[in-house]
């Protein structure tokens, strides 16, 4: 099997001949370590949009230069009813934000506004070509960007402020949700008809700011409405949740996701292997190697990867992966150690894998 054939064959809910292996591309330096982990049967995954985004009547402007030795980026966007602007500053695989889209109360109308004239377009053609030239050794994964509370939180307001204004301006707040959802709704078919197997809806919700009765209203609906529109299509839907699952691990149980993307087992959060399937016993799940857990020596990498495994009574509808950054002086190493690991393990249970 190819790295690729053996992904998609555990996402459909077959049997592999082992556990896959996965990683952000954004993860792993191309090279010789590179290359000989993919002839061993790390598949490199993809992320990828499947549809353009357009604002007929928004003005987007942008600028960039060098402060104190940072580069520093300023988005300018001018609607009718208002301008808005965001600084961020790129760091590495991602940006930090200086300054939110949102931050004052006078920015409600034009960020509706700003929502309200987004217009999407299938754009399946980088797709189709990207799939071409992976072969077997990589998978590609589409999106539907974050959910619509999620993106007033991570996408344009921040958390604290978010935090205050879902206190103090909640009726203002939910305007901006309600806008959100309406318009992800237009991007359900297009992801569902792209040529892409699966899609991520969302992520990083944190329990311990949105809580279980918010996660059961604003969060359970989009992915339950999602997950409809892409398995019609026979198409599958995740979402990456690597933070604590523990207090939604019932509601995410009933969301209709056929796969948990990112989960990171303890000791990086607070449920294991081993309860995460007793939680969700029909879902693939789609890990996140625990991040600290890079900094040990090889063997005790290797070991901790086999103990991970050995909690469950089979391995089908298990992905091994790596979503976060690991030192650059340890992620050639502990990548090969993961693999000894899933090596071992077949060895050790070979009667898992037939």
């Amino acid at each position: 099997m190819t790295p690729r054939e053996r992904v998609e064959r555990v996402l459909t809910g077959g049997h592999a001949d082992k556990v896959p292996f996965t990683i952000y591309e954004n993860k792993i330096p191309q090279g010789e370590a590179e290359r000989k982990m993919r002839n061993q049967g790390l598949c490199i995954l993809y992320r990828t949009s499947v549809f353009k985004v357009h604002l007929p009547e928004v003005k987007v402007t942008q600028y960039s230069w060098e402060e104190n030795g940072h580069k520093r980026i300023k988005t300018h966007y001018e609607t009718p009813v208002g301008s808005l602007t965001r600084l961020q500053q790129p760091a590495g695989f991602t940006s930090w934000n200086l300054k939110w889209l949102f931050d004052k109360p006078e920015d409600y109308k034009p960020l509706l506004f700003l929502i309200q004239n987004e217009q999407y377009e299938p754009a399946y053609e980088e797709a189709v070509e990207k799939e071409k030239m992976l072969g077997g050794d990589g998978i590609l994964r589409a999106s539907f960007g974050l959910e619509p509370l999620q993106q007033l939180i991570s996408g344009y307001m921040g958390t604290e402020t978010f935090c205050y204004e879902w206190m103090e301006r909640r009726d203002e707040v939910l305007k901006l949700y309600q806008a959100i959802r309406d318009q992800r709704r237009k991007i359900y078919p297009i992801v569902a008809q792209s040529p892409v197997l699966h899609a991520n809806y969302g992520g990083n919700v944190v329990p311990e700011i949105i809580g279980k009765e918010n996660f059961e209203k604003y969060y359970l609906p989009h992915y339950l409405e999602a997950a409809e529109v892409m398995h019609r299509h026979r198409k599958l839907i995740g979402c990456h949740f690597d933070a604590n699952c523990r207090l939604l691990a019932e509601l995410i149980a009933q969301s209709g996701l056929d796969y948990i993307e990112a989960f990171t087992p303890a000791p990086d959060t607070d449920m294991t292997l081993g309860q995460a399937r007793k939680a969700w016993p029909d879902k693939v799940l789609w890990l996140n190697f625990p991040s600290s857990l890079h900094l040990k020596r090889d063997q005790e990498i290797e070991e901790a990867t086999v103990t991970m495994l050995n909690e469950l009574e089979t391995v089908d509808g298990v992905i091994m992966g790596i979503t976060e950054d690991i030192p650059p002086h340890r992620w050639m190493s502990s990548c090969q150690a993961i693999m000894a690991g899933l090596k071992r393990h077949a060895q050790e249970k070979p009667f898992l894998y037939r």
